[in-house]
C-alpha cells in the first residue's frame, strides 16, 4: 500500500527525534552532571593531598 508510506516515515522520524531529544535530557540533566561533580571532587583531593 504506497499511500501508508508517509506515515510510516513520518512515524519513524517523529519517533527518532523523541528519543534523541530524551536521551539528551536526561544525560544534561542526570548524567552529565555527575560526571563534573565527580572531576571537581577528585581535584579538590588532590589539591588536599599535596599540601600536607
Amino acid at each position: 500500500m504506497p499511500q501508508l508510506m508517509p506515515f510510516f516515515f513520518f512515524n519513524q522520524i517523529l519517533f527518532s527525534f523523541i528519543v534523541l531529544f530524551s536521551i539528551i535530557f536526561i544525560f544534561s540533566k542526570y548524567i552529565l552532571p555527575l560526571f563534573t561533580f565527580q572531576q571537581v571532587i577528585r581535584t579538590y583531593i588532590t589539591k588536599l593531598s599535596k599540601k600536607n
